[in-house]
């Protein structure tokens, strides 16, 4: 049994990852804005930190995380909005996060970051998504260079169809949709897989059953 605390745990990907982890014994803590949104999963289990990543400090987050066994990063402002919220949230969030799993020696780290966000942003991109796309690239980066044991999963399209337990997971996939409910189910496998630490994969919709994709994509040599 392990305490994960998830990062953004009152949003979409959040909410299908902690019956997950309530299911395989672990115990999520959902760090979250709101008390509303507290009590929300309180109510079914979860145990929750109230933490504003864009107005609260470092220490407030060192707190809500202590005492943790891993830390996933699932927050982010989204494809839309502002471009500052990109850099406060998508980026700053996981400075932070990491900045903060490393004071307190908390080494498992999963990062829910896009799909191809090193890839060259087309000329027509307007600036919010430009914004999108490098904050989620530079906080791979940031991820990648530090000695945690890391994992960042880089999904496509999220979408809310059912997910079918079946994707396809390896550093080069094309863009494609994947359901919210396999990414959850996903981050749910690599967090209890050693073999996928210090992996970075693209991860759409598929054929191979994850568990299974998780054994085969760990067959490459780590980063």
């Amino acid at each position: 049994m392990a305490t994960i605390a998830i990062v953004g745990g009152a949003g979409q990907i959040a909410r299908l990852l902690h019956p997950r982890l309530l299911h395989a014994g672990h115990r999520p803590r959902a760090l979250v804005r709101r008390p509303e949104q507290a009590e929300e999963l309180a109510a079914t289990g979860v145990d929750t930190r109230l933490f504003d990543i864009e107005n609260d400090g470092d220490d407030a987050l060192r707190s809500a995380l202590r005492g943790a066994d891993a830390v996933v990063f699932a927050a982010g402002g989204g494809p839309d909005g502002s471009v500052e919220r990109k850099q406060t949230v998508d980026l700053e969030g996981s400075l932070r996060s990491i900045a903060a799993a490393q004071a307190l020696g908390v080494a498992r780290f999963v990062q829910v970051s896009a799909i191809d966000v090193d890839e060259p942003v087309a000329e027509e991109a307007g600036d919010v998504w430009r914004a999108y796309v490098a904050a989620k690239r530079d906080a791979d980066a940031a991820l990648r260079a530090t000695d945690l044991s890391w994992t960042i999963l880089r999904p496509g399209r999220l979408t809310d169809s059912p997910g079918s337990g079946r994707i396809i997971l390896d550093r080069d996939v094309e863009r494609s949709d994947i359901p919210r409910e396999d990414v959850a189910a996903t981050i749910a496998a690599v967090l209890d897989d050693g073999r996928a630490v210090r992996h970075q994969w693209n991860l759409v919709a598929g054929s191979t059953p994850i568990l299974e994709a998780v054994t085969e994509a760990t067959r490459d040599e780590p980063w």
